[in-house]
């Protein structure tokens, strides 16, 4: 993601849609980022966490919606509906589910980029923490990509760390199996959830307490694990 500028990902299949839209964001300030998919769009949100997505519902794989329901189990930035179905229903089931705005296609962009505003400034108080995450005696500094333990260095491996940089960004809250193994192993992995028992047993041996109560790393049973504070 861009350290200057704030970053949106367009989850759409029309080329059309990028070929207009990514000038327009570049133009308006933002680095846009393209997802043609419902799973690329979850791999890309899950990898470069941007501050806002656009997200079609008529996506070739998957409903949009389903996207949206689980984009929100891990993402807490603005999403923006953008799409051809213009019934009211439509738009209260995505709202509800969790979406930011809708906006109808055809569509005028500067309309849109408005919308992409008003998200982002609504949301502007619950963007996840940066810099060094402190829980008991472990230090998470996700900018220098450093983990301690007690004040001391703990070596960890990448796949190791990614994980632990992806719960660290949302402490307190769960993240589900698929979306862990799609933040840190792809798409292709998101069912591999061997991986990600491995991975996990290792980090609780070097960093908690005791491995076999673990008090940093929680385990919601069928769902998915969380970092507590």
């Amino acid at each position: 993601m861009s350290a200057s500028r704030t970053t949106i990902l367009v989850i759409d299949d029309e080329a059309q849609i990028h070929r207009f839209l990514s000038p327009a964001l570049d133009a308006a300030g933002f680095d846009p980022r393209r997802a043609d998919s419902g799973q690329e769009g979850l791999r890309a949100i899950a990898l470069w966490n941007p501050d806002a997505v656009v997200l079609d519902l008529g996506l070739p794989d998957m409903d949009g919606k389903d996207v949206l329901v689980r984009a929100r189990e891990f993402y807490r930035g603005p999403i923006i509906i953008l799409s051809a179905r213009d019934r009211e229903a439509e738009k209260i089931e995505a709202l509800d589910l969790g979406a930011n705005d809708y906006v109808e296609k055809p569509f005028g962009v500067g309309e849109l980029l408005a919308r992409v505003r008003a998200a982002l400034r609504q949301t502007a108080d619950h963007v996840a923490p940066t810099g060094p995450i402190t829980l008991g005696d472990v230090t998470i500094d996700l900018d220098r990509r450093l983990v301690l333990r007690g004040g001391s260095p703990v070596r960890l491996t990448p796949k190791e760390y990614d994980v632990l940089a992806h719960l660290a960004r949302y402490v307190g809250k769960v993240i589900g199996h698929r979306d862990l193994l799609t933040a840190v192993w792809g798409a292709a992995h998101a069912e591999d959830t061997q991986y990600l028992r491995v991975v996990v047993g290792q980090l609780r041996h070097k960093l908690e307490a005791d491995p076999g109560q673990p008090r940093l790393i929680q385990t919601e049973p069928a769902v998915g694990y969380r970092l507590d504070a």
